[in-house]
């Protein structure tokens, strides 16, 4: 890929990212669980960015696709402190964050960072609070007992993992049972054949962030990635609207 760059963290890890610069409010693309900036849901929001003249940034989590790291050895905590290190050293103003499954926990774990800066949210299949409704009792205890949890991969060769360390950090850090503290426009795009993430997750969502300006599209047919020609058209339409 094109354009790649790396940010340098005071540790020394280096976190891989694209960024254009352009007007309004800079557009930041958060991937999902295991995947990068590589995805096509994040390469058709930088390319319609770049084509629109608007500012955008893409990212690696640590771990992830170009950037240092162990997978492993990733959190939530760790993954927003990066998406936050790297707003600060590129978007000099406003951001509107876009987040794809996990990348939507991330959205908003970052968003509530972010405060006025924050001027939209994004939410494709958004995932907030899954180490708790997306791991049974079983797979709860393993992993409380310091075991990774590995189960089949739709969408790759290798099984996922689900570390304890990363489960750990994302108990600590749900969402859905209490008000959550972000008041700009967010839209919440969910396919209704989600096998990964239940699209009444999305509706919970709604509910719980405290904005009045919340809109829900479900995709009747729309699977979890909803990474169709149709599905990547509405994405670009409800972005083109709301920033």
């Amino acid at each position: 890929m094109e354009g790649v760059m790396q940010h340098v963290l005071p540790d020394g890890r280096r976190i891989a990212y694209r960024h254009v610069n352009g007007a309004g409010p800079t557009i930041v693309f958060l991937p999902g669980y295991m995947s990068d900036m590589t995805g096509s849901k994040a390469v058709a929001v930088f390319d319609w960015a770049e084509a629109q003249g608007r500012a955008c940034l893409l990212l690696d989590y640590s771990g992830c696709g170009q950037s240092d790291g162990l997978f492993g050895d990733g959190t939530l905590s760790r993954w927003r402190d990066e998406v936050l290190a790297l707003i600060e050293a590129t978007c000099p103003g406003q951001v509107v964050l876009i987040g794809s499954s996990m990348g939507g926990w991330l959205m908003l774990l970052a968003g509530m960072a972010l405060g006025q800066r924050l001027a939209g949210m994004v939410g494709i299949a958004a995932a907030p609070d899954f180490t708790d409704w997306g791991t049974t009792a079983d797979q709860k205890t393993e992993l409380a007992a310091g075991r990774t949890v590995y189960e089949d991969n739709p969408y790759g060769p290798k099984p996922t993992p689900t570390h304890p360390r990363f489960w750990a950090d994302g108990q600590a850090q749900r969402l859905l049972d209490k008000q959550i503290p972000i008041d700009c426009p967010v839209r919440l795009l969910h396919g209704q054949n989600d096998a990964d993430v239940p699209w009444e997750v999305s509706l919970r969502l709604a509910k719980a962030v405290c904005s009045a300006d919340v809109q829900v599209t479900l995709i009747k047919d729309g699977d979890h990635r909803l990474s169709r020609d149709a599905d990547i058209a509405l994405l670009l339409r409800t972005l083109a609207v709301l920033a």
